[in-house]
């Protein structure tokens, strides 16, 4: 199939030049966007489509909705491919991400022990750390890789930085929704990667730590995973021998990084990270590079002008420093002794003092008294008019702060006094206001942010999410709720399409009652919420149908019903085509 697309331009702006891979859910191609004049290259994915049944591409561009909105979330890293664009065309999907110039990590690592040289610790420690800072951002939107290993490494050309590739395989983290992933299904090249747990579709977020730890291995032993054998007894990885001399600090966490049982593996790459930061490597003898400052000062206090050794370069400095400093003496001195004893802006600056330290009455008068002919009066007149109606604005706003406070809305406090004229007067009437209202802001952030955990602790999403809009924007965890928000939406829409795709199945198998329920469940302001409305329209008239339906076969199924003959006094019941005599009375 691959030869149709070649030379083929989708949307009427990518040309596929090329077939780049193949994978469980598709195929990947190289093409080049014929929009923009230099024809910059991009990645294709075509999703794979193994059916046309309506019920299967229903269900396919639901999941394909899931995974652009993830990509497009996952994408605003810089270790991540960019997301471009996501189309539908003749029936395929198709997404369009940056094309990273590099190489794969394959071709760093040693294979076998024969190719390629063995990494260093500190090599490998650093290659931990990269790749365990992007893993933590990628658990952080709610989502697992599932298919970490050196083909999804690529080294950038331009900055030698490692990004993670092909999200095609992302699991959704405590959702329930991720299936089972069969042997066959696996890419050869995924195997001896994904830890014991993936197999049988219990995927956790440090299955992909297991990942990373087998590549640091082979890094470190040259072995491909499948070369190393598990202990029969305990089923762990035995990988260290008496030909791989590593320390045994970064042993122990590699080793806690693979282990088996993925209770008893780190559980967050934070953890991870924090154990990496504490490994202390042997220095070498460091050669001492001062500053250009630190070494000019040091140069010029030990430099002797009275010496013969003294450096002409040197000496010139200090005589030039000293010079220069005595012309800026003499320029204060100047200034202060020109300036007269008494001026009008002397006065207009006293008013100012008083007027900042809250007497208005008082600056203005002083401001008045600057007579007319001299040159500060035009400025006195117009500070007194601004004067005047900063303290009308700043007597105003302090007055809608008092209120706020009262009434314990916080955020209108800070608000209020952010409005008031930089007055010192007003701002020391203000601050313990301003003070209170922090505390009391912090005290109510708390409060949501424990509410919107327990909400979503329990997969009630939009009640998080109300919780967290109540936080004030004033408060210190601003940067956390922007974080949450932005996870617990996510999660939302996540949730929203799992209850979606389960009302697929229930209705496939008839049962209508439960598909309701589940779509009844989606929040009208997620993205799916449009398509199971049409659903739910659908699945109640069929349930009715189905109603109606039972309720006429169980009147069949009965197939009888009493009547009395009123003239021979004999009940009948009639069953089939017959009349049956029951009674005699």
């Amino acid at each position: 199939m691959t030869y149709h697309i070649i030379g083929k331009l989708l949307q009427g702006r990518y040309k596929i030049i090329q077939s780049l891979s193949a994978g469980v859910f598709g195929q990947t191609y190289i093409a080049v966007d014929v929009d923009y004049p230099e024809n910059p290259k991009c990645v294709v994915k075509q999703i794979k489509v193994s059916s046309s049944e309506s019920g299967y591409l229903e269900m396919l561009k639901l999941l394909f909705v899931t995974e652009t909105q993830t990509l497009k979330l996952l994408g605003s890293h810089h270790q991540i491919p960019e997301f471009i664009a996501c189309f539908e065309e003749n029936e395929r999907f198709y997404l369009v991400q940056e094309r990273i110039e590099g190489h794969a990590l394959t071709a760093e690592l040693p294979i076998a022990q024969q190719w390629g040289c063995l990494w260093s610790e500190r090599e490998v420690v650093e290659l931990l750390i990269d790749v365990l800072g992007i893993l933590e951002f990628v658990h952080s939107q709610g989502v697992i890789h599932c298919d970490i290993k050196p083909e999804n490494l690529i080294r950038r050309n331009s900055d030698g930085k490692l990004v993670l590739i092909d999200f095609g395989s992302i699991q959704s983290i405590d959702f329930g929704i991720g299936a089972e992933l069969p042997i066959y299904r696996i890419p050869v090249t995924s195997l001896g990667y994904i830890p014991p747990e993936q197999f049988i579709g219990e995927t956790q977020p440090n299955s992909d730590i297991y990942a990373l730890g087998m590549i640091a291995i082979q890094a470190l032993t040259g072995l491909e995973p499948l070369q190393l054998k598990p202990d029969p007894y305990t089923n762990e990885i035995v990988w260290r021998s008496e030909n791989t001399p590593v320390n045994d600090y970064l042993a122990a966490v590699l080793s806690q990084m693979i282990r088996y049982d993925y209770q008893n593996r780190f559980q967050s790459t934070g953890e991870v990270l924090r154990v990496l930061k504490q490994i202390i490597w042997e220095q070498p003898p460091e050669i001492l590079e001062a500053d250009d400052h630190v070494f000019i000062e040091a140069a010029i206090e030990d430099d002797n002008p009275t010496s013969g050794n003294s450096s002409p370069l040197l000496t010139g400095m200090k005589v030039g420093l000293a010079a220069n400093s005595l012309v800026m003496g003499f320029g204060v001195y100047s200034l202060i002794n020109a300036a007269p004893a008494y001026s009008e802006t002397e006065t207009l600056s006293q008013a100012t003092q008083e007027y900042q330290a809250g007497d208005l009455e008082e600056a203005i008068a002083l401001a008045k008294s600057i007579p007319s002919h001299s040159n500060v009066y035009p400025e006195a007149q117009a500070t007194i008019e601004e004067w005047q109606e900063q303290w009308q604005v700043a007597a105003q706003q302090y007055q809608i702060a008092q209120t706020a406070f009262h009434d314990s809305k916080w955020s209108d406090v800070i608000h209020a006094v952010a409005n008031i004229p930089n007055i010192l007067y007003w701002k020391s009437k203000t601050d313990k206001l301003v003070q209170q209202a922090y505390v009391n802001i912090e005290a109510q952030t708390q409060d949501l942010l424990a509410k919107a955990y327990d909400s979503a602790d329990t997969k009630d999403f939009s009640a998080a999410l109300q919780y967290l809009r109540q936080i004030p924007k004033e408060s210190r965890a601003g940067a956390l709720v922007q974080d949450k928000l932005a996870e617990y939406n996510r999660k939302r829409q996540i949730r929203a399409a799992y209850f979606l795709q389960k009302a697929y199945k229930q209705a496939f198998v008839g049962d209508f009652n439960r598909a309701i329920k589940f779509l009844r469940n989606i929040p009208n302001d997620t993205l799916v919420y449009a398509q199971a409305q049409v659903k739910l329209n659908e699945y109640t008239q069929k349930q009715r149908l189905l109603t109606d339906y039972q309720n006429v076969a169980s009147v069949k199924r009965k197939n009888s019903f009493v009547y009395k003959n009123s003239a021979t006094n004999i009940e009948y019941v009639q069953g089939g085509n017959y009349l049956q005599e029951v009674n005699i009375r």
